[in-house]
């Protein structure tokens, strides 16, 4: 569908999924922000909001901004999804209630304790195998080292996958990241693989392939009490492995790469490490490794002095908000003492990201280990950014850990 902006909207001719915005999106998100509380894209024929106060208006809208039709660019009422939707990201009630409901508590804080002392020792461990016997000073890659290793290493675990084909789950979730915006490059370059990774990713959500402990096989036993239906369990299980991987991976990234180019908040981590969740949290906020999600208007919805008009696609820009001035102070900086709590970068409303307490207890066992062997942090070279028509990424983040005596 096409339509013409009304000229009462601005109109910013960017592409915000081009090489040179996913390098950089803050002056892109600055130039929307500063434009107005609606903006048009012709490139895309799409609106936008990029302010807070717009965009968690936006996502705790389900009714008007279902998700429903898909939070990619693609419109599900129009065109076919590459892969059956997400019973919890491109649902909504009641639809949306059951697999919310059954997953909710497997994934709650008070369930996640059982898994705190293993969790605290597998990071221990994997700290010590990069450091002991390294020397005072050592230097590595921040991602794939850290970022990447210790989520693939606790979370497949957690759900109850085997050991084998791991690997594959990152460049699986890089693809479903990518398919949200445009079919640009990037979903090209994931596409020669799209068949293989799908197979693979369906093959671990079955009954038999998960171990009888995990969040797997929680989920399965809802369907045998009927909380949800035995074609459901696999899906919502496959939701796990789509978004509980990357997600983490690039949110322990965003909180590294912070907390070495922030000595002083190192400092201050390491004095209290007990702060290492409003690390993360401030590091989500402060990088928003989930940039955009899309919504479409159900019925026309005014903003700002206009109306998004019914069955028009909405772009909401994630890390736009996280970074308003209109809403944080001093919104650029990177801050243990700020009340991180507000971001909408683990999304607001019915579709908040129900995996979030997970990737914290992530972070927390994660940095425990290394303040507890690290005296100071910094970066050892220049770090490269991996594009992801969704995701703020790093391929590499060289650092140099200078070990406490």
């Amino acid at each position: 569908m096409t339509a013409t902006a009304p000229s009462t909207i601005p109109t910013v001719d960017v592409d915000p999924f081009s090489h040179e915005v996913l390098a950089d999106p803050l002056p892109m998100q600055g130039a929307l922000r500063d434009a107005g509380p609606l903006v048009w894209l012709p490139r895309y024929d799409l609106y936008a909001v990029a302010r807070y106060a717009e965009v968690r208006a936006a996502l705790v809208d389900w009714q008007r901004f279902p998700s429903s039709a898909g939070v990619g660019l693609s419109n599900f009422r129009y065109s076919e999804p590459w892969r059956p939707p997400s019973l919890l990201l491109e649902a909504d009630p009641p639809h949306h209630d059951a697999p919310r409901a059954v997953l909710a508590p497997i994934l709650s804080p008070r369930a996640l304790r059982r898994l705190r002392a293993q969790w605290f020792a597998d990071a221990e461990d994997l700290v010590a195998g990069l450091l002991d016997g390294a020397g005072r000073v050592v230097e590595l890659d921040a991602i794939a080292d850290l970022a990447e290793a210790f989520p693939l290493r606790v979370f497949p675990d957690a759900v109850g996958l085997p050991a084998e084909g791991r690997e594959n789950l990152l460049p699986y979730g890089d693809h479903a990241f990518n398919a949200f915006g445009p079919a640009n490059d990037l979903v090209a370059k994931g596409a020669p693989r799209v068949a293989e990774l799908s197979a693979w990713v369906a093959a671990q959500c079955a009954r038999d392939v998960l171990t009888d402990d995990g969040f797997g096989a929680a989920i399965w036993a809802a369907s045998d009490r009927g909380d949800i239906t035995p074609a459901q369990a696999p899906l919502i299980v496959r939701s796990l492995l789509t978004a509980g991987v990357d997600t983490t991976v690039h949110g322990l990234g965003a909180c590294l790469a912070a907390l070495a180019t922030h000595p002083a908040q190192w400092e201050r981590l390491r004095a209290r490490p007990d702060r290492a969740r409003v690390a993360f949290d401030e590091a989500v906020r402060w990088e928003s490794p989930v940039q955009t999600f899309f919504r479409t208007a159900d019925v026309d919805v005014p903003i700002g002095g206009a109306v998004v008009p019914e069955g028009h696609k909405i772009l909401m820009l994630l890390g736009a908000a996280n970074r308003d001035p209109r809403h944080w102070d001093a919104p650029d900086a990177y801050d243990l003492d700020r009340d991180p709590p507000g971001h909408v970068g683990f999304g607001m409303g019915i579709h908040q990201c129900v995996g979030q307490h997970v990737a914290r207890l992530e972070a927390e066992a994660l940095f425990a280990a290394l303040t507890r062997r690290v005296e100071r942090l910094e970066p050892a070279g220049e770090p490269t950014r991996h594009h992801n028509n969704t995701l703020r990424a790093w391929e590499s983040l060289p650092v140099r850990l200078h070990l406490a005596s």
